[in-house]
Parts: C-alpha cells; structure tokens; sequence
C-alpha cells in the first residue's frame, strides 16, 4: 500500500468518528464500527463485560510480557463550529477533545501490529475506552479485570500546542486530580427591606466566594500548583426578596496528595465556620474525581528513543490543570501518559476545536514502534516497571 493511500484509509476512518460523535456510555456506533474493523483484519476482541467500548489483543508469535495501550472514545455535547467538509453530523455532539484521533491512531496500531505478530515479543492489549469524559470510564475497564496481567500502559492525547511532527513527553505529574464540590447554605427567607427578620444566605456565599481563594494564597506551597475555583452561584428569584437558600458549586484541582487533602480539608473548615458566623447552615457535597496523571520515569527513556527513531521532535510537555481518568489504570500499574503534536488549533473543548489530520500517520507508526521496543526491553530487563508516588 502507497503512503498516499493508506493515508487516505486512515482519513477517512478520522472522518468517520469525527462525523459521528457520541457522548459517555452511548458510544454504540463507535464501539460497533471498532469492532467491525478489528473483524476485518482479525484482530482478537477481548470477551469484556462492558456496555460501551472494548478491548483488543495481539499475541506476538515470541512469548515476552504483556502491555496495554490505551485511547478513548467518547464526544462532548458542544455543538460544532468548524466548518470542516467532515464536522460533526450530530447536533449538540462534537469530538471536540481529540478523542476520533485518539481512536483512529490505536486503531491502525492495532492493524500494524497485527500485520507484524513474528517482530512482537509478547502481547499487546488496545483498550477502546468509553466515557473519559465522564471521568469515570476509565474505572469501568479496571472493573473488568483486563489489566491484571499487564505490565505496564501508555496512553496518548492530543495537543494543541506542539506542532505535527513532535511528541510531548515528561515523567511525573503531567494533569491534575479532580475535585468537584456543592455547597448549599440555608438561611432565612425575609423581605430585602427588613434584613434583620431574616439571615442572608447570599452574604454568606459572597463570604465564601471570596475568602475560598485564601486557600490557595495562604495554605499551600507557592512553589506547588493548585486551584480553587467556584464556578457557580444560585440564589433567589426576584429583586426584594432575600432567599432562604443559596448553592455554590465548582472545582479543586491538585498535583500532589498531600495538596488535595490540605485544600478540601481547610475548605470544609473555612465553609462551616463562616456559615456558622452568619448563622446559616451549611451542607457540602465533595465529589473526588481521577487522582492526577503520574508518568512513571521508567518509561521515558523507551517513550523518547522511539521518537527520535521516528525522526519526531521531542518535547518536554508542560503539566496540566486539566483532569484525565487514564490516572485510575497507572494506580494499579505503571503508566505513562503522552503528548502528540496535532497543530495549532482553538483548544480543547471549544467549539472550533480541530486537529491536522497529517499527525495521524505519524502517531500510528510512532506507538507501533513503542510497543515493540517496550515489550523488548521488558523482556530484557532493560526495563522494569516501577511507579513512584507524586505527592507535593
């Protein structure tokens, strides 16, 4: 096959997921129109029990360990304004994240492998994930034991930030782990001309807004990264009314373990006592979210050689507040996480997101090559994976 047609091939394969975007666990079409590719080239799906999204393997014909790689599938509900001859088909629905590259790319990863079984030392599992952006999908493929006997995973993301042609590669903490709160104080409802019958639940989330922000300024190391932000504040229906209810709701995001105790732990203190000050009660919801993303070291050596083997730029890539549920595999095995350069673009999740479609190839070639080189370096002992604990 020319390189013009087989970059035609994977085109439009991009073109497809991209056209037919679904959302966390009803990626349906998705999953049917992988598993009609993997049939095709007779590539062994994984008999997994789940819903959404499925598993491939590739047995090498030399025995050796066991690695996994890792994309994900699903869509966002924003509604596309590209423009692109191939945007999306569905209204409200966009692979506005990258994750019909990610596919496409682990897709022909498979295929390579596969046409490739006699230079494989061991075996190579594909996990399709559904519902990353759920941040909860990734836990649903652990439930299903298909990593238990792997050695170690890689996943790859998309990056709006490095131009084709180069790869982003760090160790250590490279997004962060994901917290999301609710706070719902509860006053006193009163006429806003006689303030003094009642108790201001909306003073009291002002209090709040304001002084959550001491957290980051005043209790966590400066030379360490964290964020607090409120993204939401509800109270009342009309103008001279001071409600009896006021709803906060919004995000914490964290490096380190040690952080993310500390800020939910100062922000719980901080809501009940200012509540406590103004008389209204409070009530807080802490839903903790992936941890952050923790590349183990011994795997960049293999990520960067690979690279350059493949003549692509190497990068170190700038750690990210953003939160990634490929966190949850690399807390039961070693992982690392990498950056491929798909062109300057509007970012992610944004409406005019797009990739260069020319990175396709070149991320296919790139993670088959990985692939092989870990399998043999593990086979070796060149290579043992080890995770080391992030915390700040």
């Amino acid at each position: 096959m020319s390189d013009s047609t087989f970059y035609n091939q994977i085109t439009e394969t991009f073109h497809w997921f991209h056209q037919n975007p679904e959302l966390s666990f009803e990626e349906y079409e998705t999953t049917g129109r992988i598993r009609e590719f993997l049939e095709y080239y007779n590539i062994r799906i994984l008999d997994l029990d789940l819903k959404t999204g499925l598993a491939a393997e590739i047995q090498g014909e030399n025995d050796g360990p066991v690695i996994a790689l890792r994309c994900d599938i699903d869509a966002l509900p924003v509604q596309e304004e590209t423009e692109l001859p191939y945007a999306s088909a569905i209204t409200g629905k966009m692979h506005a994240c990258g994750h019909d590259f990610h596919t496409t790319v682990m897709l022909y990863v498979a295929k390579k492998l596969q046409e490739q079984r006699e230079h494989l030392h061991g075996t190579v599992k594909i996990l399709f994930q559904p519902a990353e952006e759920s941040s909860v999908g990734a836990l649903e493929v652990i439930k299903t034991k298909v990593l238990d006997d792997v050695d170690g995973i890689y996943g790859l993301h998309t990056d709006i930030t490095l131009p084709v042609g180069t790869v982003g590669i760090v160790s250590g903490s490279v997004t962060a782990a994901v917290d999301r709160f609710t706070v719902r104080l509860t006053g006193k409802g009163t006429h806003a001309a006689h303030p003094q019958d009642g108790i201001d639940p909306v003073l009291t989330a002002s209090q709040i807004v304001t002084l959550a922000q001491s957290i980051i300024s005043r209790n966590i190391d400066p030379f360490s990264q964290g964020l607090l932000s409120i993204t939401r504040v509800t109270a009342g229906n009309t103008w001279n009314v001071i409600p009896q209810t006021a709803e906060l709701e919004g995000t914490v995001r964290t490096m380190g373990r040690h952080n993310r105790r500390l800020i939910e732990e100062r922000f719980r203190t901080l809501v009940q006592h200012i509540a406590l000050s103004q008389g209204t009660e409070a009530e807080i919801d802490w839903l903790a979210g992936p941890p952050a993303t923790n590349n183990a070291p011994c795997f960049e050596p293999a990520a960067a050689a690979v690279a350059k083997e493949q003549g692509l730029k190497v990068k170190t890539s700038s750690p990210s507040l953003g939160g990634e549920d490929f966190a949850f595999y690399q807390e039961k095995i070693p992982g690392f996480f990498i950056r491929i350069g798909t062109g300057e673009s509007y970012p992610n999740h944004h409406p005019k997101f797009q990739v260069d479609t020319n990175a396709l190839k070149p991320a296919i070639d790139y993670f088959a090559a990985l692939a092989q080189k870990t399998l043999l370096a593990l086979k070796s002992g060149e290579l043992i994976p080890a995770q080391e604990a992030s915390d700040d």
